[in-house]
Order: C-alpha cells, then structure tokens, then sequence
C-alpha cells in the first residue's frame, strides 16, 4: 500500500504529539535532514534526529496544532501553533513546516520558527 505525502506528515505529526520517538522516527528517511529555513543544518539521519526529538518529547505541554496543510506533488507545507515550556514558561510558537517526500518517507525538512509567545 502506497502513503500519500500527506499522510507522511499527518503520520509524523501525529506521533510526534503522541511523544512517540521510534513511531515518529518511521516516517522519516535514514539520512533525513532538518533545517532551520533556508539552510541551517539542525540534524542528519535517525540518530541524530532521535536524540534532538528525545530532548523535545519532555517537555510536558509539548503540542502541535495543525493551522493549516498544503500539498504539492511531493512537498507537504504545514501551519502550526505549537506550544512549548521554556525556562519562562509555557510559549506557543508560531511554525511552517515543509516536508519533502521522497519513497515514501520525509527526505528533508525545513522550518521557520517564529518567536515564542505568550498563550
């Protein structure tokens, strides 16, 4: 059964409100690379991608809520409010997120971040 490129991304955000690291990591190629838009390298492959994951799932008011999805061929551009704990407290972040599909899984993805906000 072939998967749509949005359900990738459905799939991924999904786990990834769940906090469910190895569920998460199955829709993301080996040698995936996240970036902060346009080019920062954040991280490259499974371990790396777990280990910035695990940090972020202890967070205890960890949520994504989808704004908005669009879906280009192999290219997936989501809208989230995400909430978030910093020292300061709980913030929610405004983020675009876009997802490049290649063989069934997320090959590369950049993010824009906005500046975390008071809820």
């Amino acid at each position: 059964m072939t998967r749509s490129a949005e359900d990738i991304v459905k799939g991924q955000l999904n786990a990834y409100n769940a906090r469910d690291v190895d569920r998460f990591l199955s829709f993301w190629a080996e040698d995936a690379e996240i970036y902060s838009h346009p080019q920062t390298l954040l991280a490259k492959g499974h371990r790396a991608i777990r280990e910035r994951h695990l940090i972020r799932f202890q967070e205890p008011d960890l949520y994504a809520r989808l704004i908005s999805r669009s879906v280009i061929g192999n290219t997936v551009i989501d809208t989230e409010s995400v909430t978030r704990n910093f020292p300061e407290g709980v913030r929610l972040v405004d983020v675009v997120g876009i997802y490049e599909i290649e063989d069934e899984t997320i090959k590369r993805a950049w993010f824009i971040t906005g500046t975390p906000k008071e809820p």
